[in-house]
């Protein structure tokens, strides 16, 4: 095990030090309240269930807009016989057609306008549950400045801009 002072050796030991002492711990995340929300969908993954193994599709989704942008929500798709209307129409919205397609990514920046309720386990535990999820467009992604200019030379050119291949 290291050493603070070794890995706060860089000169923001002392900065480090002084923010410790003047931040406030965060509040723990609870569920996002009942509403309606904008998220983009950021992942889309195969499961089993703990439980009973049944096999599903989890949404990741995370908000894009208002007070709670940058939170997280899960909606489970599951792949049963008596699920498979609901799994159709909700995967449907995504274009997604066949069940192999579930293996391949789900196109990146899909906008949907979402509306969570709020529902409470038997133990008493509370977490949000996708009501009704509609897509509203796919966005560009945003410009990352340190990508290269449009203009920039191809990327079949060597690095004096002499072109290479065939």
């Amino acid at each position: 095990m290291g050493k603070l002072s070794d890995i706060l050796n860089n000169g923001d030991g002392e900065r480090i030090r002084r923010a410790w002492n003047e931040t406030e711990a965060a509040d723990e995340f609870g569920p996002l309240p009942a509403g309606e929300y904008v998220a983009h969908i950021i992942d889309g993954d195969l499961e089993q269930s703990r439980s009973k193994g049944t096999p599903g599709y989890k949404l990741t989704f995370k908000v894009i807009e208002g007070e709670h942008s940058g939170r997280h929500f899960w909606h489970d798709v599951w792949l049963t016989p008596a699920a498979l209307p609901q799994a159709k129409r909700d995967l449907g919205k995504l274009g997604v057609a066949e069940l192999s397609q579930l293996e391949k990514p789900l196109p990146r920046f899909i906008r949907c306008k979402c509306k969570l309720a709020l529902r409470r386990d038997d133990d008493g535990a509370e977490y949000n549950r996708v009501r009704r999820f509609d897509v509203i467009g796919l966005d560009e992604p945003e410009q990352d400045e340190f990508a290269p200019a449009d203009d920039a030379a191809d990327a079949s050119d060597d690095a004096n801009g002499n072109e290479v291949g065939p």
